[in-house]
């Protein structure tokens, strides 16, 4: 066993899903350099990850499914080089976590589990279904009680895990200020609102979109939407984009200002605000709902408004549509919070410390 080499054990493909691009995979090449020595192993393979959410293609999902199992079972057998396991969220996406339990048990092997969603709770958009109980919620709180080190997004997880663990770190979700930059694209006449996220976000933006309706009636914008999928709805004051990890950056930058509504409930205060960590490193200006961390990122930052009403809503919108100055104030405020609490240079002893 070499305590220098690490097993990542994640979800999804390399470079392709944002918590792990964010999570940890930035910092691999620092791990690199301090003179660690690592191996990626996803649950899903490329292949498996293309079909996963398009429609139809359930003999195949199938397939892939019960291959993918097949291999985390093999990998069972060679764990024994490595001296830390790093799990992301977990091991397999349905089930009891037997690959963790047997890592612990029967491998001993120092765990270091990690995650930056309240993931022990039934997702709202999930609630009751099939899938859901596939999930086994309760064993978030199993695989705490088992790892060396768990590393939480925010305050809100960390909370919940140091009832099951005594060595949590509040390891947050972090921006590559030299990927994240700001960049100067051709936009149109109109004002720009932007909101990027994966389809399983889109609910939260669809309940302000009456918001939006009533706001386009008085004034010219445009919203433009980032997504993994085409939302369920649509209005004609919106341009949908899909989102390409090779145009991200020129995407994002054709916003004006970032705006992300949630809910007020236990499950939003388990997001990390990496929404608006984004906007803000490329000098965007925010609007959000001051629900979790997002509360603590709008005050500390400066950077823009919160809303939690449709008065609220409305009033910070229309200010930022008409103040351009104030737009750019606030975009340089959240540009120099991130640089300086959120990016990866300054959080990287606290990752490297995950290893120690």
């Amino acid at each position: 066993m070499n305590k220098k080499k690490i097993l990542f054990i994640c979800p999804y493909p390399f470079d392709e899903a944002p918590s792990q691009r964010f999570r940890f995979e930035q910092y691999l090449s620092i791990l690199e350099k301090e003179g660690y020595e690592f191996k990626l192993a996803p649950f899903l393979n490329l292949k498996a990850w293309k079909i996963l959410y398009q429609p139809g293609n359930s003999i195949k999902k199938l397939f892939w499914l019960i291959l993918s199992f097949i291999n985390r079972f093999f990998l069972l057998f060679k764990l024994a080089p490595y001296g830390f396991i790093f799990i992301h969220r977990e091991a397999a996406p349905i089930g009891p976590p037997l690959f963790e339990w047997a890592i612990h048990s029967i491998w001993r092997k120092r765990i270091i589990y990690d995650f930056d969603d309240a993931i022990w709770l039934e997702d709202p958009t999930e609630k009751g279904s099939l899938k859901a109980r596939f999930k086994w919620k309760s064993k978030v709180k199993s695989i705490c009680k088992w790892s060396y080190k768990v590393s939480c997004g925010n305050e809100y997880l960390a909370q919940f895990a140091q009832n099951l663990n005594k060595q949590v770190v509040i390891n947050p979700t972090t921006i590559d200020m030299q990927y994240h930059k700001e960049i100067k694209v051709s936009n149109s006449d109109k004002i720009v609102i932007g909101w990027t996220g994966t389809h399983s976000t889109l609910p939260y933006l669809k309940i302000l979109m009456p918001v939006l309706d009533q706001l386009r009636k008085e004034y010219e914008f445009e919203l433009l939407l980032i997504s993994n999928q085409k939302p369920n709805f649509d209005v004609n004051y919106m341009r949908f984009l899909k989102w390409n990890k090779e145009s991200e950056i020129e995407d994002l930058n054709q916003m004006d200002f970032g705006i992300m509504p949630l809910t007020n409930d236990i499950w939003s205060k388990g997001k990390c605000g990496f929404k608006l960590l984004q906007y803000m490193a490329i000098k965007k200006p925010i609007v959000a709902s001051s629900v979790g961390v997002n509360k603590k990122l709008l005050k500390e930052s400066e950077a823009g408004f919160e809303a939690n009403t449709d008065k609220e809503w409305k009033e910070a919108i229309i200010k930022l549509l008409n103040d351009a100055e104030l737009r750019q104030t606030f975009g340089i405020s959240g540009q120099n919070y991130v640089k300086n609490f959120y990016s990866v240079n300054t959080n990287k002893k606290t990752f490297i410390s995950l290893f120690q």
